[in-house]
């Protein structure tokens, strides 16, 4: 059984601006800054996922700044280019610190469909396992318009939504949201904590002048409004700040801050129970127990039967003997392969079927008891 981590992951994203300290190419001294203070928290058992900007700039950068059109194959292009650059400077600078990376490209099709939700997240979550420390860019090579997030402000609300962080850290150019933008009054005053996202908030937001990334306050904002829905406290700081991302993790007041708007529980919750159950799993006594009374996951070994046919990720009900609604959850396994594994052991699943996607039918995490 994989050694899961016990602290919610932290998910800190990094602007192009962040990397490129303001100028043209990646500067290796301020992500190798970066790097150092994600290694801290790494050596203090802090899960981080990092959510990366800057392979497009990684592509001018390589390509000698050619003049492009802003189409979306030119980005591409730039993205095919760079990303394998900003890796293996992510790889080289981790290194330093023997901590080992790994690259995962995602694009919003990938997460708005169950299937790949689920793999994705049991992906990031075994990364996190192995004390990989996960690297996330939009797979813009292969991303076409409708299934495109098209900024990684959005992209690291998503992932965080995904992975149920508890902290979402947007590290950009800018100390927090301001009163009025700061680079054309100087009498600007942060805003420190915001405790709901309203049309005053939006009013402030502004636009990106640096040309170099795809996203702006804008941006930062519809992030923060879509993480603090799911229940993961969102900040907004300047990455040039020193120990920024430590004193953030650490609780520190920096930047501007985003209140939850309900717990990461209750917002899980409320996503399984919004989906219409389209299939029944039976168990017997000793699971029902477990489930109602040890706030356990359900294992193959309790399960006695299935109803309905569903795939993967599927919302199903889950029923006791005597056919009374217990729970509702989202299953990791189809019916075709539950029905395989009625009363096996969560150790021979593999042997059953010839792979695994973990020893539970339906986790803990993806299940809601039924008063």
């Amino acid at each position: 059984m994989l050694n899961l981590a016990k602290r919610p992951p932290l998910v800190l994203k990094l602007g192009t601006s962040v990397l490129t300290d303001g100028t043209r190419k990646l500067a290796r001294r301020s992500i190798l800054e970066i790097v150092r203070q994600v290694a801290h928290l790494h050596d203090q058992g802090q899960p981080v996922v990092v959510v990366s900007s800057g392979a497009i700039a990684a592509g001018r950068e390589a390509l000698a700044y050619p003049a492009l059109d802003r189409s979306l194959p030119g980005k591409q292009m730039l993205s095919a280019v760079g990303q394998g650059r900003l890796f293996q400077i992510y790889t080289e600078l981790f290194g330093i610190f023997g901590i080992t990376v790994g690259q995962v490209l995602l694009t919003r099709g990938d997460l708005n469909n169950r299937v790949g939700y689920l793999n994705a997240r049991d992906t990031l979550q075994t990364l996190l396992a192995y004390r990989v420390v996960p690297i996330i860019n939009e797979n813009d090579t292969v991303a076409t318009e409708e299934i495109r997030v098209g900024d990684n402000d959005n992209l690291s609300a998503l992932v965080a939504n995904l992975i149920d962080a508890e902290l979402l850290i947007l590290l950009t150019d800018q100390l927090g949201l301001f009163d009025a933008d700061p680079r054309t009054h100087p009498d600007a005053t942060l805003i420190p904590y915001v405790e709901r996202i309203d049309e005053r908030i939006w009013a402030l937001a502004g636009g990106t002048t640096s040309g170099l990334g795809t996203g702006g306050m804008i941006t930062k904002l519809q992030a923060a409004q879509l993480a603090t829905r799911s229940g993961t406290t969102t900040v907004i700081a300047a990455g040039k700040l020193p120990n920024a991302l430590i004193e953030i993790a650490a609780g520190k007041r920096i930047g501007t801050t985003f209140a939850t708007q309900t717990s990461r529980r209750e917002s899980r919750k409320r996503w399984v129970l919004a989906e219409k159950p389209i299939g029944e799993l039976v168990v017997d006594d000793g699971a029902a127990q477990r489930l109602r009374e040890n706030g356990a996951s359900l294992l193959a070994v309790g399960v006695r039967a299935v109803r309905g046919s569903f795939e993967r990720g599927a919302p199903v009900q889950v029923a006791d003997l005597t056919n009374r609604l217990i729970a509702v959850g989202i299953v990791s396994y189809g019916s075709a392969e539950i029905s395989q594994l009625l009363g096996v052991h969560s150790t021979k699943i593999a042997n059953v079927l010839g792979y695994s996607y973990g020893e539970e039918i339906i986790h803990r995490n993806d299940l809601v008891l039924v008063p």
